[in-house]
């Protein structure tokens, strides 16, 4: 095995600074769409964007960040981390600064999507140079530095979005990243060395294009589905039959492949793979219980995007005590017991914005998000510490590729499902208080809320904008009992999936991309 080169004590510092400058970078910018994205859709401060544009515009993020970072693996330890981080920010920049002046939501998506493939390549080789920067106990000190990162990315995101989109125009969000991005490229280039894997995998290309054209078909017919009158249109089913169709076959090449990138082999074992299931569909109801969320705080609500960024923090705060708390209670307790209730109180926190409305106080708002952060954070660190944990060490790499791209899916098909129910229930609730609304207005005022409150203020009708925030608060009651119930589904899969009694064993602090998860990217 090759040791690592020894650095000086203020190298390797000022390296763990440019890396903790990256994964906050990254973790703001998961978390400030979700902000803008009321913003976006009004049509006069924004791109009008229709629900099922915004969702797009969420999940091509997460679709493409699932589907690459496997590869994107392979790619840095064949041509050096550094040089695959300095690409991938390359990436990531231009794409921000493309996503910034975006004319139109179709722009939008697609420098999005270029955002995912920039994030893809960062995240493997930046853990990969924080592990060869650091050896011995420097190497567990500096991961604990570093997964700070993420509590602040958390909690100043949604903040920073929100003064910016007070002050400037939408694209602000993205704009910020730009200037971050130029810094650490200039600090990759003098202070890191592009440290190379010995033993590189294969490009597992193949695998690749099956994923990413099986996720994208089956993402677009589902939200195709909230957008028409009729699920029997070819342009629904077909989508979703063909992607499932390629997802199959993605699995079936990677059982054949000697050295997978995707390992289908370990969810056969059922704590590994009842654990991945349970921790998928949990991501599949955070991610669509957050899009329902910003919508809520700035459309039926009224917040500006600075309130709705505050009311946000309880959540990050929750997530993040949530993680060392389960931690401490598991090495006394055990994973089960701590886990199992924690994910299926989570579950009854989504059901609970089925009892939010349009006049519920702004505590009882931050209350329930705090418990669901708490719950959250309890579930997804020691869970993904114990799966890859009890795995054996020659297979935690794939462990991790497979943890990971179970996760991002489960947020990607969240987003998808979530966001098709809202748009489903909402044409159905509005239609009634469409009478009397002259035909190409009526059509425009039945795609979302904020489409028909622009309709509302343009035909000076506010009784119109007040039903727009009823038949909302309707949709959003729907979905969140649906997507209650696929969550307490992961949380019956968990109680299935881990042993009543294990033996004790120290569980490791999560890393810092755990909290990723609870923000789906979003």
């Amino acid at each position: 095995m090759t040791v690592p080169p020894a650095l000086p004590k203020a190298r390797q510092q000022l390296i763990l600074a440019v890396l903790m400058l990256c994964s906050l970078l990254i973790w703001i910018d998961n978390t400030v769409l979700s902000t803008a994205l009321e913003t976006l859709a009004d049509p006069d401060r924004g791109l009008g964007a229709d629900p099922g544009e915004l969702q797009w515009a969420t999940g091509s993020y997460t679709l493409a960040f699932a589907t690459l970072m496997f590869t994107a693996g392979a790619l840095s330890d064949r041509f050096g981390h550094r040089t695959v981080f300095s690409g991938g920010l390359v990436i990531f920049a231009g794409s921000s600064l493309w996503a910034a002046y975006a004319s139109d939501a179709g722009q939008l998506i697609a420098a999005r999507a270029a955002m995912g493939v920039g994030s893809a390549l960062i995240t493997p080789a930046m853990m990969a140079i924080l592990m060869w920067t650091f050896t011995g106990p420097a190497r567990a000190a500096a991961i604990g530095v570093f997964s700070t990162s993420a509590g602040v990315g958390m909690a100043a995101g949604p903040v920073l979005a929100g003064s910016l989109l007070d002050h400037f125009w939408w694209g602000s969000v993205f704009l910020i990243n730009v200037p971050v991005a130029a810094l650490a490229l200039v600090g990759l280039a003098v202070l890191v060395p592009n440290f190379r894997s010995p033993t590189p995998r294969p490009l597992d290309v193949a695998g690749m294009l099956l994923s990413i054209s099986g996720l994208v078909a089956l993402a677009y017919g589902l939200i195709r589905a909230g957008q028409v009158t009729a699920w029997s249109r070819t342009d629904v089913w077909a989508p979703i039959v063909a992607g499932l169709v390629l997802l199959a076959v993605f699995v079936l090449v990677e059982l054949r492949v000697r050295v997978p990138s995707f390992d289908p082999r370990l969810l056969a074992r059922r704590t590994f793979g009842g654990g991945n299931v349970a921790l998928g569909l949990l991501l599949f109801g955070v991610a669509a219980i957050t899009f329902y969320k910003a919508f809520y705080l700035q459309g039926a609500l009224g917040f500006s995007p600075m309130k709705a960024g505050l009311a946000n923090i309880p959540t990050a705060v929750g997530a993040l005590a949530g993680a060392p708390l389960a931690s401490r209670l598991v090495r006394r307790l055990s994973l089960r017991v701590v886990t199992v209730p924690a994910l299926t109180v989570a579950a009854l926190t989504m059901g609970g914005y089925g009892f939010l409305g349009l006049d519920t106080p702004l505590g009882w708002i931050e209350a329930l998000l705090l418990v669901q952060g708490l719950s959250i954070g309890m579930v997804i660190g020691p869970v993904t510490a114990a799966l890859i944990g009890n795995l054996p060490l020659e297979q935690a790499g794939a462990g991790s590729a497979v943890t990971n791209t179970v996760r991002q899916t489960g947020s990607v098909i969240g987003i998808a499902v979530g966001g098709t129910i809202m748009s489903i229930v909402y044409r159905r609730a509005i239609e009634p208080s469409l009478e009397g609304v002259p035909g190409p207005v009526r059509d425009q005022a039945r795609v979302s809320a904020e489409q028909t409150r622009h309709v509302a203020t343009a035909l000076d009708q506010p009784s119109l904008a007040r039903a727009a925030d009823d038949a909302f608060v309707r949709a959003m009651h729907v979905g969140a009992g649906w997507i209650t119930v696929i969550a307490l589904l992961g949380a019956a899969v968990l109680l299935i999936a881990l042993p009543a009694v294990e033996r004790k064993a120290p569980v490791p602090e999560p890393e810092h991309d755990e909290a990723r998860s609870f923000e789906g990217s979003h």
